[in-house]
């Protein structure tokens, strides 16, 4: 079975569900890894309120035993905590007009759709009168569950010697300049940074930028990049557009909310340089087997990762919700006003990397999945360990 998540529930329902499928048995999860990987999402300089509300956890509801994968779909429940402040305005069945007075703004339809969100294009597809029903599931909360999908990849990946992190590289106008070369535990300075910048020069002037369209009561985007470490070569496959590991990571990225962009390696410098100061030379020494000593190709040649360490960046969009609001249309009166105001962030890049470094985490598990197969994760270990020893051969 392939390896595969979907996730269900809104924003400020009761919570959120993701379930997982296609885990070998055996495979040992830690509760405090995935309760780790929540908090990261949910911290970062800029993001809302909301986030000292909640305090993301997983309950299990299935696939897990003892801290085992039995080989069956896992579901995680992550709740809302504050659903108690929406019980009647998202409850599942209809409940009359007075009690939903009783919330005020929360409990009265939204007409008027935000300019570079889902609420208009969802209302005119779904043929919905009200915004809420879009942009409850189109909110960024969802990402929790995928983080916890992506907390789940990581421990496969990490079976056989894969490692994903993460870190910010612009937010706004302020660019890091992190160094070229970089191991795992580089990424430590990413964890104790407050916007996730392996650059201190640039930390501070990032949180000034932050502060800045905070004061003008506006968002800011920016350029995140995951990088993963030994990515054995061969996963993906060019025989094929569906198997292009390239195509799928990009898809995965592109699917997170306020993504516009992704690039591997070094595409876009590259655009513009001849190949010859762009392709990654080969080199083999018997110590080393084969190995090159730039990286610009972002570790994929041929839509197959090549050995070299993954790199692949995200270009996000500024939030569409501005507590300064831009000029919208009212839902049947067409009515020109000032487009609705929901509790927003000034930036998600902190969170944003997390995100998605769970999603490449989930395609490189997937891919190796693919590649090396197995019902058990020893199994799955144990082919990984026969193909890394004919690959030594070569």
């Amino acid at each position: 079975m392939e390896l595969s998540y979907v996730t269900a529930g809104e924003s400020h329902g009761p919570g959120l569900t993701v379930v997982v499928s296609g885990v070998p048995a055996g495979l040992e999860l830690d509760h405090e890894l995935i309760r780790r990987d929540l908090a990261r999402r949910q911290a970062g300089y800029g993001r809302s309120p909301r986030q000292k509300l909640e305090a993301d956890d997983v309950v299990p509801n299935g696939g897990l035993r003892h801290g085992r994968t039995l080989g069956s779909p896992i579901a995680f429940f992550i709740e809302n905590r504050d659903h108690k402040n929406w019980t009647d305005p998202m409850n599942p069945w209809p409940v009359p007009e007075e009690a939903l007075e009783a919330y005020g703004w929360r409990g009265k339809p939204i007409r008027l759709p935000r300019p570079g969100h889902a609420d208009l294009s969802g209302v005119l597809k779904y043929g919905h009168t009200d915004v809420r029903n879009v942009l409850e599931r189109a909110s960024a909360r969802e990402t929790a569950a995928r983080v916890a999908a992506g907390a789940v990849a990581k421990a496969i990946c990490r079976s056989i010697g894969i490692e994903v992190r993460s870190h910010v590289l612009q937010i706004g106008s302020v660019r890091a300049t992190p160094p070229a070369w970089l191991t795992a535990a580089d990424f430590d300075r990413a964890e104790a940074s407050e916007v996730r910048c392996l650059d201190p020069s640039a930390e501070q002037a990032m949180i000034a930028e932050i502060e800045a369209a905070k004061n003008d009561r506006d968002t800011l985007g920016g350029v995140t990049e995951v990088r993963a470490f030994g990515v054995p070569p061969g996963l993906g496959s060019h025989v094929s557009a569906g198997q292009r590991l390239d195509g799928r990571l990009a898809g995965a990225m592109l699917s997170i909310q306020s993504a516009k962009g992704v690039e591997i390696g070094d595409a876009i410098a590259s655009s513009g340089r001849r190949g010859s100061s762009v392709h990654d030379e080969i080199h083999h020494d018997d110590g080393r087997g084969f190995y090159r000593e730039t990286d610009r190709a972002g570790g994929l040649e041929g839509g197959i990762s090549n050995g070299a360490d993954l790199i692949v960046r995200v270009i996000w969009k500024p939030l569409p919700t501005l507590m300064r609001p831009l000029a919208s249309v009212e839902l049947g009166s067409h009515q020109q006003q000032a487009a609705h105001v929901e509790r927003s962030d000034v930036t998600v890049l902190p969170a944003a990397a997390v995100v998605a470094e769970a999603g490449v985490a989930f395609e490189l598990a997937r891919a190796a999945l693919e590649k090396f197969g197995g019902d058990s994760i020893g199994d799955f270990v144990a082919a990984h360990a026969a193909y890394m020893a004919r690959v030594a051969q070569a």
